[in-house]
């Protein structure tokens, strides 16, 4: 099976790049902006027409998109996530390739949702901040292009490989520095939020069976679980071996606080105010995650102690 893998170099891409690469079936190419991908192209720059070439040249029969952009203003967001994917979608309905595509959405489509609800794929979306639309416009585009296409909606990634300035990540590290410096206490914020968090290598199974499977539409990609970052950080303190006190500034009173990635605390600079985490979906967020369990054969299998616990070895692992 010859598929094309665009995004490769991502975070989750990487992942999917190695799953891909571990099943003797598969003949990977790799596309993205870097001088490492096998064919080099900026999808939100170039044109459908040099695209579709480039499809009729390698004939794959999957096109898996991994790529697009978690940070930014609402006019770069629009370009990598967005216009990004219109590319795609006219580059295949173009090309002779009659490929199936893959695309990567995200949980943050949804928007916000009711604490203690899971959110199936009938749900209308509602995204609560420009990254969220963005994806939620790509994801429209997938669904009217005509094209054999799924799109995977992947809630909160976590596991190697997660970025220093994700809440997992920022959690991390300011464990880390609390350790070497030797606080006893550390003084975390925005911890309230609920998420559901999947590991990218369940994610990048999830995209091995959806280029395997003929399922079609919206499929949510989850553990099924919300946890509240607050338990993930005590998870991740027991994981990192941190013996000393965790204080929240949103939690109930208590010591002085401060908010993640500033461990200590100076009279002189009042902490600052906790930052909602930044997907634009409130409090509460739990995938509805059937669909994939009875269209693609898929559930998670790697739980959040073993995601963070590589996020730690990584983040111990810096200088």
């Amino acid at each position: 099976m010859r598929v094309l893998l665009i995004g490769a170099n991502g975070y989750l891409g990487r992942f999917v790049a190695d799953r891909l690469l571990a099943d003797p079936a598969v003949q990977l190419t790799a596309l993205g902006r870097g001088d490492d991908a096998d064919v080099r192209f900026d999808l939100a720059t170039g044109s459908p027409g040099a695209l579709t070439r480039f499809l009729d040249a390698v004939h794959p029969q999957v096109v898996v998109n991994c790529a697009g952009a978690t940070r930014g203003g609402a006019r770069e967001l629009t370009r990598h996530n967005t216009v990004a994917v219109a590319t795609v979608c006219e580059a295949l309905r173009r090309s002779g390739c009659g490929a199936r595509l893959v695309h990567i959405g995200c949980g943050a489509e949804y928007g916000p949702s009711q604490p203690g609800s899971s959110t199936a794929e009938d749900a209308v979306p509602r995204p609560g901040g420009p990254y969220g639309v963005s994806k939620l416009a790509a994801t429209e585009l997938v669904l009217g292009s005509g094209l054999d296409a799924v799109v995977l909606r992947v809630f909160s990634p976590a596991g190697p490989g997660t970025p220093a300035g994700s809440p997992l990540g920022r959690l991390a590290e300011a464990m880390r520095r609390a350790m070497q410096s030797g606080d006893g206490e550390l003084k975390l914020g925005g911890l309230g939020a609920q998420r559901d968090f999947v590991d990218v290598r369940d994610v990048a199974r999830a995209v091995h069976a959806a280029s395997l499977s003929a399922a079609q539409g919206v499929i949510n990609i989850g553990s099924g679980r919300a946890v509240r970052l607050r338990d993930a950080a005590a998870v991740l303190a027991r994981v990192a071996g941190y013996g000393g006190a965790l204080h929240e500034l949103d939690g109930p009173p208590g010591p002085l606080r401060a908010t993640i990635g500033h461990p200590r605390h100076d009279p002189d600079h009042p902490a600052p105010v906790a930052y909602p985490y930044p997907d634009g979906c409130g409090s509460w967020q739990q995938a509805d995650v059937r669909t994939a369990r009875d269209r693609l054969g898929w559930r998670p299998r790697i739980n959040l102690e073993e995601s963070l616990a590589d996020i730690w070895m990584e983040a111990a692992c810096r200088i």
